[in-house]
């Protein structure tokens, strides 16, 4: 309650310094310290109804559906039959109502560590949550490192929908979660967990891709547009147990008929194509040793320049 001044909420943390996001408040709806952390709901005057989590804007009605069908269908299109799928988090159920759009997908089971959050979606973020009434979800409350020690070789898809690595999410972005994940992967099986922001956090994307780099055959990095989190823009880290998984191109597109059917409002086959494609600033901090081959005019990719192929990186 300490970001409410005057009408207006404002999110301040270390790790964006210097700067944040403003919204104007209509009216609070909801606050409430869970077991985990300082839960906020408050409908805003521009953006709908906000969820706040420890002083973090986690999502808004407004723009959240560009985050949670990217998060949600780069990994799963980038999968031959993702039948099985683990979501870890994603307590406010975006993800969860974006992956049982897939008719290939035939089970989804989520591990959100924080009960509260689900109960306060579900009476506040009504559409975000809707997806919780899928017969192919189960719910597991409780730890998602736990859960997957006992779980292994069991999902095709795991989804990491995680806030910041602050908080009872920070372990989250550590080597050990990775490599608890593979352990739980079927073959040929992929994940995709948030990424944090390209314009804030390149450090700690590096260190991220080192890591992942050595447990993965294949990793890459993507993006897209957001404006209500920090510098309007939100990453997401996929790796692949498969050396022949590429994230850039979908293995299935819908028509134009089934994204009106599936309530598509971000994502389409071009822009998981262009997710991929960073900035050169950001290209040039990633790419390390690895030789980042160009993308062409017609969109192939050339010839690597280096001595070594990458299974990685940027166009």
């Amino acid at each position: 309650m300490d970001s409410l001044h005057e009408g207006w909420f404002s999110e301040f943390s270390t790790l964006w310094p210097g700067q944040c996001m403003s919204l104007k408040v209509k009216d609070v709806l909801f606050h409430e310290k869970s077991k985990f952390q300082d839960v906020l709901v408050f409908e805003s005057e521009n953006y709908g109804n906000v969820l706040v989590l420890d002083g973090v804007i986690q999502c808004t009605e407004r723009d959240e559906f560009s985050y949670q069908e990217m998060i949600s269908h780069l990994p799963l299109n980038s999968h031959p039959s993702p039948k099985k799928v683990l979501v870890i988090g994603g307590g406010d159920g975006g993800v969860i109502r974006e992956v049982v759009k897939h008719p290939e997908v035939e089970s989804v089971t989520q591990c959100e560590i924080d009960e509260k959050v689900i109960e306060v979606s579900k009476k506040y973020l009504p559409y975000m949550s809707s997806g919780f009434q899928s017969p192919k979800l189960t719910q597991h409350i409780g730890d998602g490192f736990a859960f997957m020690e006992q779980h292994c070789n069991e999902f095709d898809v795991i989804i990491t929908d995680s806030s910041d690595p602050i908080g009872p999410a920070a372990a989250l972005f550590e080597k050990s979660y990775y490599e608890l994940m593979k352990k739980a992967l079927r073959p040929g099986g992929v994940v995709c967990t948030q990424g944090e922001c390209l314009w804030l956090h390149l450090d700690l994307i590096k260190s991220m891709r080192e890591f992942c780099r050595t447990l993965y055959p294949v990793i890459d990095y993507a993006y897209c547009t957001i404006p209500t989190y920090p510098s309007g823009q939100i990453g997401f880290t996929l790796c692949g147990v498969s050396p022949d998984t590429n994230f850039r191109e979908p293995v299935r597109q819908w028509s134009k008929g089934q994204k009106k059917e599936l309530k598509l409002k971000y994502y389409n086959a071009a822009i998981h194509r262009a997710a991929f494609i960073l900035p050169e600033f950001a290209r040039q901090s990633l790419e390390d040793e690895e030789v980042i081959p160009e993308q062409g005019v017609n969109g192939e990719r050339e010839a690597p320049k280096g001595p070594k192929e990458a299974t990685a990186g940027n166009s």
